[in-house]
């Protein structure tokens, strides 16, 4: 009798959890808040078989998962160990400790002449061609600062960005020469008495290449902090509107205006501030013209591509994407390279590995455009496809690690998906995505793509919440 009550117990906690594993992840959405949203999830297994699903082929907006696409096809075409090599020729002739004639500073693409590899150090590209001019014997500069853009179009953002945008970090111009990731970093510090207007500084080393018109004010303690940043268009003044509570501080890099104009005027000032004198103008041809080629006067070659898609997929960082996208368009076809050829090799590189690209929308690299589309179910196909692709080590290892770095840092600690889910995060207003790969309790390897649309929230957290509790489902499913 204890042995057909006990078989009878196993049967039924086998067909309890049977059904609930088969109503948990509908169970899921349908408990989720901001019901009107729209959700999407595909999960397979590493070899791409269906294991779950909702609304698989119905079509979403991707946000930052796009980048997923272009670091695939960024390592596809170029590989991990690419370095982009930024040179600077002398057109003319050096006399003594003077370079008569012109240095001209030839844009590769390269987006990290910046602090961002460099242990913010980000005057760390300058320093090495100072101190390859100094090398010379060049210390003095009679002639012009030019600077060569023609490798890319003269478009500077991808179609579908928002106006909106183009005051920030994360909506900057896109030029084959670049510094500081085309921004200026300003601070504000709210040290003085309510009333008052705070004290700002930013860098380059307080540059007058921009004007900031400072109408912040400092409020009381008690109040919150009120952002407001606008650069006008086509310019470089920038009106600082913020209301900060008293001993606030704030930090916030804002977008520049023509930026090989912002490298040539900073690059400018820093060889004359360490020992080497440019009394020349500074110019910038978007044209390619003719030039002696055979005196490389400096060079810098960046770090490898492996570790620019790093901070691209953990920093879901837009510069990088489109600098490197419009790259590959002057890489592979005639240049000038442009967004729009970018993005159809990014999708014939997807036609490559097997992806339908019918519903692989681009607008641009990034995500940030409006316009993009794609499906959960092609987004899982293409983290299954890179497995077996020969750069899988680098792309995989490019994805944040939840609770430990990137966008997904401070996500998931304390859970048992603590290091054990590897992917990309990504938001635009009422969209947030989540695509990677996740190590099940078994041991397991599972390719999970979650997509939440057209939720009205300006809070992300909720939906957060969900998509882990999705993953902590199939964490202890399989």
């Amino acid at each position: 009798m204890k042995l057909f009550f006990r078989i009878v117990l196993a049967l039924l906690i086998a067909f309890v959890a049977e059904t609930l594993y088969a109503q948990d992840l509908t169970s899921i959405i349908d408990q989720a808040p901001n019901q009107e949203a729209f959700w999407s999830v595909t999960v397979r297994d590493d070899q791409g078989q269906i294991l779950e699903s909702f609304n698989p082929n119905k079509v979403i907006v991707p946000a930052s998962n796009q980048k997923l696409f272009t670091t695939a096809a960024f390592l596809d075409f170029f590989g991990a160990d690419h370095r982009f090599q930024t040179l600077i020729y002398g057109d003319g002739e050096q006399s003594g400790k003077m370079w008569k004639g012109n240095l001209i500073i030839k844009g590769s693409g390269d987006p990290s002449i910046s602090g961002d590899l460099y242990d913010d150090d980000r005057y760390y590209v300058f320093r090495k061609f100072t101190e390859q001019l100094k090398k010379k014997g060049i210390e003095q500069i009679d002639g012009m600062l030019m600077a060569d853009v023609s490798l890319f179009d003269g478009q500077h953002y991808p179609k579908g960005w928002d106006w909106y945008d183009f005051s920030f970090y994360y909506g900057v111009q896109v030029s084959p020469l670049s510094f500081n990731n085309n921004a200026v970093d300003l601070e504000v510090f709210a040290e003085g008495e309510i009333g008052e207007t705070p004290r700002i500084s930013w860098f380059p080393d307080s540059t007058d290449y921009v004007q900031f018109e400072n109408r912040q004010v400092i409020t009381h303690p008690a109040t919150e902090y009120d952002e407001y940043y606008r650069r006008e268009m086509g310019g470089n003044r920038i009106v600082l509107g913020s209301t900060l509570p008293k001993d606030y501080y704030e930090d916030e890099s804002l977008s520049i205006d023509n930026p090989p104009m912002f490298f040539l005027d900073s690059f400018k000032d820093y060889l004359n501030d360490n020992g080497i004198r440019v009394d020349g103008p500074i110019v910038v041809s978007d044209q390619a013209f003719d030039y002696d080629t055979t005196n490389v006067l400096a060079q810098h070659n960046s770090k490898p591509l492996s570790e620019l898609i790093n901070w691209i997929n953990k920093e879901s960082d837009n510069f990088y994407t489109e600098m490197i996208l419009k790259t590959l368009s002057a890489r592979t076809g005639q240049q000038p390279g442009s967004f729009e050829h970018g993005v159809k090799q990014v999708r014939k590189f997807a036609a490559s590995i097997g992806l339908d690209t019918t519903y692989i929308q681009m607008n641009d690299g990034s995500g940030l455009a409006g316009g993009n589309f794609n499906k959960t179910s092609i987004l899982s196909d293409l983290l299954v496809a890179m497995l077996n692709h020969t750069e899988s080590e680098t792309y995989f290892n490019s994805m944040s690690v939840a609770g430990i770095d990137g966008t997904l840092a401070h996500r998931m600690k304390g859970t048992p998906l603590y290091n054990n889910f590897k992917g990309k995060s990504g938001f635009v207003t009422g969209v947030r995505t989540l695509s990677g790969y996740l190590e099940a309790e078994s041991g397991r390897k599972l390719i999970v793509s979650i997509a939440a649309n057209n939720f009205i929230s300006e809070k992300v957290r909720p939906i957060d919440a969900v998509h882990e509790q999705i993953l902590m489902y199939l964490y202890e499913k399989y």
